[in-house]
């Protein structure tokens, strides 16, 4: 039995797909379908269902499974180890972040940190949250930057930075002259929306006092991005909500033409770091120290 073994059994596993478990693990898909095999007859039960598709670990082979991640992540606690014994901050981080937050976190964020701590390697993920609890919880993320209001049981989180909403309102429409705005202004029937399943659609839709449940009272457009929703409001109108770093990277021109803020207090999220382990722990420092001091004054600092 091998650590790559082990690696190969993780991922097809995460990935319930021959040829993406062996894209992700860099061979090819018979190394890792002969190591898997090889696996199995070693332990001499049978770890995978090939009849099904996807494939799935059998019953035996989920329990397999769940060992192999304590295996793997008690290897990765020792390459830490050695390196902080050493005085260095190295090793391997898989984040996950938001489709809300990575676009508009991350060109503050990476540039620092390869400049600060040039052997640590981030691999990231943007995914919608419960992708990435769940990722958290099987081991497929080290850590997580979240905005809902708790990560849930068997999780570790602490708050971040809180972040302000503002208006992202066209010119034509009727809240442009606004110095400032108040829910009570805002109207979910001239409100471009992010789709079901994002967690900022539901903070949105409780900004505007309805609940995320509750049914629209029209047909509307909803997007899984915002950057989609910014575009919509430039060519036909209308307004969105967008969390400030959203409008970090847009030139001053437009920050002045659309974006409207909410008056005091503003609607607000909190962005949380999560992880399911207390390991990595210098890594993951490092990784915080460096996001928090990239912020800018825009948000407000735990």
């Amino acid at each position: 039995m091998t650590l790559s073994q082990l690696q190969y059994l993780v991922a097809l596993d995460t990935h319930r797909h021959f040829g993406d478990a062996a894209a992700a693990c860099n061979v090819t898909q018979p190394t890792l379908s002969g190591q898997l095999r090889r696996l199995e007859d070693e332990l001499d039960v049978e770890l995978i269902d090939r009849s099904h598709q996807p494939v799935v670990p059998t019953a035996a082979g989920e329990s397999i499974v769940n060992e192999a991640r304590e295996v793997l992540a008690a290897r990765d606690r020792l390459a830490t180890t050695a390196a902080e014994v050493k005085d260095r901050v190295t090793g391997t981080l898989r984040l996950g972040m938001l489709p809300t937050l990575s676009p508009y976190l991350l060109p503050l964020v990476l540039p620092s940190l390869e400049t600060a701590y040039p052997e640590v390697s981030l691999v990231l993920r943007e995914w919608p949250t419960t992708e990435i609890l769940d990722a958290l919880r099987t081991d497929a993320l080290d850590a997580a930057l979240i905005a809902t209001d708790e990560a849930g049981p068997g999780l570790h989180d602490r708050i971040l930075f809180t972040e302000p909403f503002v208006g992202y309102v066209a010119p034509s429409h009727r809240l442009a002259d606004r110095e400032s705005l108040g829910p009570t202004a805002l109207s979910i029937e001239d409100l471009w929306l992010l789709s079901e399943g994002h967690c900022f659609r539901d903070q949105v839709l409780q900004v505007c006092g309805r609940a995320p449940s509750a049914p629209q009272a029209a047909a509307q457009f909803e997007s899984g991005s915002l950057e989609t929703l910014v575009r919509l409001v430039r060519t036909s109108g209308g307004m969105t909500l967008l969390p400030r770093l959203a409008t970090h990277h847009m030139p001053e021109a437009e920050r002045a033409t659309f974006v409207v803020p909410f008056a005091d207090p503003p609607p607000t999220r909190n962005v949380r770091f999560v992880t399911r382990r207390r390991h990595k722990q210098r890594l993951t420092d490092a990784v915080v120290e460096t996001l928090c001091d990239a912020l800018p004054e825009t948000v407000v600092l735990a």
